[in-house]
């Protein structure tokens, strides 16, 4: 198979043959670009390895395309960047591995060294870039039939890949999720065997893996296999522990394990936000952990996600995900995602409305799109009914937006008004005013108008005790 006629569509390749031609080294297209070549898929990543000096390689590059290159000499690599294209420039290399450690020990190799070190057959194909065979492609391991098969495998012995580096592991199950392939048998066998060596590895390049496997098309299939393989219940326990459903008294409940995953791939067709997909695997984390029996009603849950959002931080920091805006907006939504379910299910009163749109603010649209995806039964008229019952919720909160726009609103009496009127320091009362005075508002009891809310103010601190000094 020859791919000199894709090749020519490019500059850049060429200008790789003709230094390469002039250090007298050859030269190699190699790993994800060529698998997305085979598969028609878009990149902007290339990878070059040079039987020899890759930072002289890409030097030479760079020289005659007139851009800048990043030297990483510790590492034996570079980088350049032409247009969108990334490209970066190694030596071909064989690498050993200890025990104890995923940072191998490198040693300068040929092209068959540095595709046996690859971690799949399908990122272990090259293409030629020199004059004797140029465009042709080499693909010791056949991963051009394991993209025709669909297949994730090792080229190697799979315990010895993922042992040597098991960050491996999550790579073999993000491939598979984000292009729908499977996991060959053994290969698979040697994520099992292997699972506990994930431990070595850092909780950032985990979550940099488990991100990608969440912003795939169906984040449920990356994750079924993360948890039949035993690494889930490694870098994720608090997910793993939603699975199973109990019954006592003849009554169950759903296994939130597969709910939230179903959740997951719900919402995943509506947003690309992977914080809001994190929202969806964080709703119900907190149901294993208040999860009650009552011989009327069944199985309840209450309070879970007033204590889902409590430990959202907690799950947060010791996975190193981030502890900024991130993590808060998926903290509000685990905290809100049962109001406007619950709204659905009962006559809507404005003031529950306003509440919620103040509570919700300029996160609205995202807490409706979890709750959308919440919604889920193996009865789909169920699924109908609550859907259309949630468009009316969804309406009347528009509709009282836009009437009030009690949406990221502010109360026209601020602290300084309350310490101002009555001659008073910050203090508890000044709070316990100004609450009452955004109660009044949400509740419908005074518009958030100045002058009728300022009186309303003099009543409540009068009822303090509090006499006005500036009314």
């Amino acid at each position: 198979m020859n791919f000199s006629e894709v090749l020519d569509k490019h500059s850049i390749f060429n200008v790789v043959a003709q230094c390469s031609k002039e250090l007298g080294v050859d030269a190699y297209v190699i790993g994800g670009y060529v698998r997305d070549l085979i598969l028609k898929r878009p990149s902007k990543d290339i990878d070059i390895v040079s039987v020899g000096s890759g930072i002289e390689l890409a030097e030479g590059v760079a020289k005659k395309l007139g851009v800048h290159v990043n030297v990483f000499k510790n590492f034996g690599t570079a980088q350049c960047k032409v247009g969108e294209l990334e490209i970066e420039f190694v030596g071909a290399r064989r690498e050993s591995y200890r025990t104890e450690s995923r940072k191998p020990i490198v040693e300068d190799g040929t092209l068959h060294d540095d595709q046996n070190r690859r971690d799949f057959t399908i990122n272990a194909m090259g293409i030629s870039l020199n004059a004797e065979n140029y465009g042709d492609l080499i693909d010791p391991f056949n991963g051009i039939g394991d993209l025709r098969k669909k297949l994730i495998r090792t080229p190697l012995d799979a315990e010895i890949t993922f042992s040597d580096d098991p960050l491996r592991m999550m790579r073999a199950v993000r491939f598979a999720s984000q292009l729908n392939f499977d996991i060959e048998p053994d290969t698979f066998d040697g994520l099992v065997k292997m699972a506990e060596r994930i431990d070595i590895i850092s909780k950032e390049r985990i979550n940099d893996e488990l991100n990608k496997i969440i912003l795939s098309a169906v984040p449920s299939y990356g994750f079924k296999l993360l948890h039949q393989a035993t690494i889930l219940k490694r870098i994720f326990p608090e997910f793993v522990e939603l699975q199973g459903a109990e019954y006592q008294d003849g009554k169950g409940h759903k296994d939130n394990f597969y709910h939230t995953l179903q959740v997951l791939d719900n919402i995943s067709k509506n947003t690309d936000d992977l914080w809001l997909r994190w929202a969806a695997i964080m709703h119900d984390i907190a149901k294993p952990a208040t999860k009650r029996f009552d011989k009327k009603v069944g199985w309840t849950f209450h309070g879970h996600e007033d204590l889902g959002a409590r430990i959202t931080p907690r799950i947060f920091r010791q996975m190193k995900l981030p502890m900024n805006e991130n993590m808060r907006f998926v903290q509000k939504l685990v905290r809100l995602h049962l109001r406007p379910i619950a709204l659905s299910k009962e006559t809507i009163t404005d003031s529950a409305l306003r509440r919620l749109l103040f509570d919700a603010g300029a996160d609205l649209e995202a807490l409706m799109t979890l709750c959308r995806a919440d919604i889920t039964s193996k009865n789909p008229e169920k699924v109908k009914k609550h859907l259309a019952n949630f468009d009316k919720v969804e309406q009347k909160l528009y509709d009282l937006e836009a009437r009030d726009q009690i949406r990221n609103f502010q109360p026209v009496i601020t602290g300084e008004v309350i310490m101002e009127a009555f001659g008073l320091k910050p203090s508890a009362e000044v709070g316990i005013i100004k609450t009452a005075v955004r109660e009044a508002i949400l509740d419908g009891l005074i518009p958030n108008v100045y002058e009728p809310a300022f009186a309303f103010m003099l009543e409540e601190g009068k009822k303090m005790g509090l006499t006005a000094v500036n009314p």
